[in-house]
């Protein structure tokens, strides 16, 4: 694919507070998606993304692994998920709404084909409300919004929160269609009920002060919820509440055909509005 041929991309690994880190970055036209793997305690956290097969199983195998766990079916979290089950032989757990969707061929747009790669079928398990690896018991928090199957893991032992998409920035101004900015709100109040310190964020990487870093995001979407709802009650039909609130142009939006967009975050608090005053 010629496309797939001008795309930059980059692989790095670190290790941060015992967890091993693999990064995988794509580059396009002002587009630049990173998204990152952990390993600890023999759990590999996500699987990387299918356009970089060759860099992220090379990190696999290099590590010791026993488990795979994935936060949610999104193909830069599941992109190399085949080759660890069928190459490396191992177990791999997730929520088990979109287990049938993984066993399919992948059905996602072009251009996150070409960002991210085909991920392959894969039979996943599903996943308890903990999970046991080699010295640690671990709590699998249920934190819908981003995707309908989204999950975040908690180390009882160190206090480490592997946050999936939960948080990916502070001020979030694009989301994908099928996200859902009051479900996020509710995950990132049920999240923040547990007892954590460090955030390892698939997206934004190592959050040493992870706990403030979601109350911080929680904080900003509660205003941003209310002031779409303001706007909304003065009478501002959604586009306008739009460029109210957002005014800057992202390229996302027009090189995803406007799967990302931020009109996204309008309409799904004005449907959970309306849905509140109707009940």
């Amino acid at each position: 694919m010629l496309l797939d041929k001008v795309i930059k991309k980059r692989f790095e690994t670190e290790t941060v507070q015992n967890v091993r880190i693999a990064k995988g970055t794509a580059m396009f036209q002002g587009v630049r998606l990173t998204v990152r793997c952990f390993v600890i305690d023999g759990v590999l956290i996500d699987t990387g993304a299918k356009s970089m097969e060759n860099e992220f199983t090379s990190f696999f195998q290099q590590q010791d692994i026993d488990q795979v766990v994935i936060t949610h079916y999104h193909e830069d979290h599941t992109g190399c998920a085949a080759f660890l089950q069928r190459k490396m032989g191992l177990p791999i757990y997730m929520n088990e709404l979109m287990i049938h969707y993984c066993q399919q061929k992948a059905d996602y747009p072009l251009y996150r084909k070409v960002f991210w790669g085909k991920r392959d079928p894969f039979t996943a398990k599903p996943i308890g409300a903990t999970f046991s690896s080699r010295s640690a018991t671990w709590d699998v928090i249920p934190t819908p919004g981003h995707s309908i199957d989204h999950v975040a893991f908690l180390n009882r032992e160190t206090g480490q929160l592997f946050s999936g998409d939960l948080y990916c920035q502070e001020k979030t101004k694009v989301i994908l269609r099928e996200e859902n900015i009051p479900a996020i709100i509710a995950s990132l109040q049920r999240t923040l009920t547990y007892d954590f310190g460090d955030v390892f964020c698939a997206h934004a990487g190592y959050l040493p002060n992870g706990r403030e870093a979601l109350q911080r995001k929680l904080d900003y979407l509660l205003e941003l919820q209310g002031n779409i709802i303001d706007l909304y009650e003065k009478g501002m039909p959604p586009k306008q509440i739009q460029e109210t609130l957002f005014p800057k142009k992202y390229p996302i939006v027009f090189f995803s055909a406007k799967e990302w967009d931020s009109l996204h975050i309008v309409r799904s608090v004005i449907q959970e509005y309306q849905a509140k005053q109707a009940s």
